[in-house]
């Protein structure tokens, strides 16, 4: 996986910048003996932005990027001037990348839309002038608020794909070969036993220019909900899709029971991943002749559309498109596509996090930053800042 260019997840130290203290200056000019307080306010501290953007399709941009910090916001200036405010740092992410706080697990936030924003971590607010203290009893104030400080946050980016179709089966049950033979994907295929590594896509054309996109996860097996195999780490990039393909090769000894097996695993990572429309797909049917197949159907799952087909002679094919199509336009579907946009994401698990990243360590060296005169006890104790 370290030398793939598919990085579903990363994580980053994010902080946001300080807000600029205000000025306590006093005006001074020729034949103006009392100018009184003209302190400006200090300017704000830069925020940390999450930014949907469909032209990233994963996190690899983010990989060697361990930290993103926003600027400081500048001091108040003479005259009533506002100090200028902190740069923003955007972060652009694919579309369906959540945001999780590394530390605790909790959920941030969920990036759907190109385009779309969320703030991360805000800036400081900055600290107001001395000219907002002037009292008819106190008409010259030589004090001012310092700024907000920063926040910091280490946060973990994940990305959950977007598609339409997600194929679901234990490894070698012909899905890379599937996704292969219905779009221009290329994933590795070969004539031995082995699991695709990173999820691929695939658009799949239908009838009169439609189309629908199609997702290879890797191979499940039994317990990767519980952390075994690759299953758990790819197991979320199923949970948007808004049908499931669930393919188990014709010569399984039993057919039935492996697709429970397969149910079992996905209703264990998330329960609701039980809602989703279901199609079953019973592959390499180039070896069952009639008897056999006629036989099998008698033993399959009830109330899950299934089909005999096979990639490499295109038996089934044209069917298994007309089915998908047909559960992906039905109106249940129309009805879990809005459920699919209101997704509760769960907390993450700080154990998981912990191993997942056991090797990482931040690019950089923090600086120690003396706030002994920006936070002075007098000046910051006595006014607050909702004040």
């Amino acid at each position: 996986m370290a030398e793939s260019n598919f990085i579903d997840y990363v994580k980053i130290v994010c902080r946001s910048g300080r807000g600029g203290r205000g000025s306590a200056h006093l005006h001074r000019a020729k034949y103006i003996p009392n100018g009184g307080p003209d302190g400006g306010d200090g300017g704000r501290g830069g925020d940390i932005i999450l930014r949907g953007n469909r032209n990233y399709w994963t996190l690899l941009h983010l990989k060697y990027q361990r930290h993103v910090f926003a600027g400081n916001g500048q001091g108040g200036g003479i005259n009533k001037s506002t100090g200028a405010a902190g740069e923003d740092k955007i972060i652009d992410v694919p579309c369906g990348t959540v945001a999780y706080n590394a530390e605790t697990g909790e959920f941030l936030c969920d990036v759907m839309e190109d385009g779309q924003k969320v703030v991360l971590l805000k800036g400081g607010r900055g600290g107001l002038g001395n000219v907002h203290f002037a009292t008819p009893t106190r008409q010259t104030p030589r004090f001012a608020q310092p700024g907000e400080p920063m926040r910091e946050m280490t946060v973990t980016l994940e990305l959950k794909l977007l598609a339409d179709v997600g194929l679901v089966g234990f490894p070698n049950a012909g899905k890379s070969t599937l996704l292969a033979s219905l779009s221009a994907a290329k994933p590795k295929i070969a004539n031995y036993p082995f699991t695709t590594l990173e999820p691929n896509l695939g658009i799949v054309s239908y009838r009169d220019g439609k189309s629908f996109v199609m997702a290879d996860i890797p191979g499940i097996i039994e317990g990767a909900s519980q952390g075994r195999g690759l299953g758990l780490r790819f197991l979320r990039h199923i949970e948007r899709n808004s049908l499931l393909l669930f393919m188990i090769p014709g010569d399984t000894d039993d057919i039935k029971k492996e697709y429970e097996v397969l149910l079992n695993e996905l209703a264990t990572f998330n329960p609701e991943m039980l809602d989703k429309q279901r199609v079953l797909a019973i592959t390499k049917s180039d070896m069952l002749d009639d008897e056999l197949i006629e036989m099998l159907s008698e033993s399959l799952p009830e109330g899950v559309p299934t089909v005999f087909i096979s990639a490499v002679t295109g038996q089934g094919i044209t069917e298994l498109k007309d089915i998908l199509w047909a559960e992906l336009n039905s109106e249940d579907n129309r009805m879990m596509a809005v459920k699919r946009e209101e997704l509760v994401h769960r907390n993450y698990d700080v154990g998981m996090l912990a191993q997942d990243f056991a090797d990482w360590q931040p690019d950089f060296e923090d600086e120690i930053v003396d706030d002994e005169e920006y936070y002075e006890e007098d000046n910051y104790d006595e006014y607050d800042f909702d004040e």
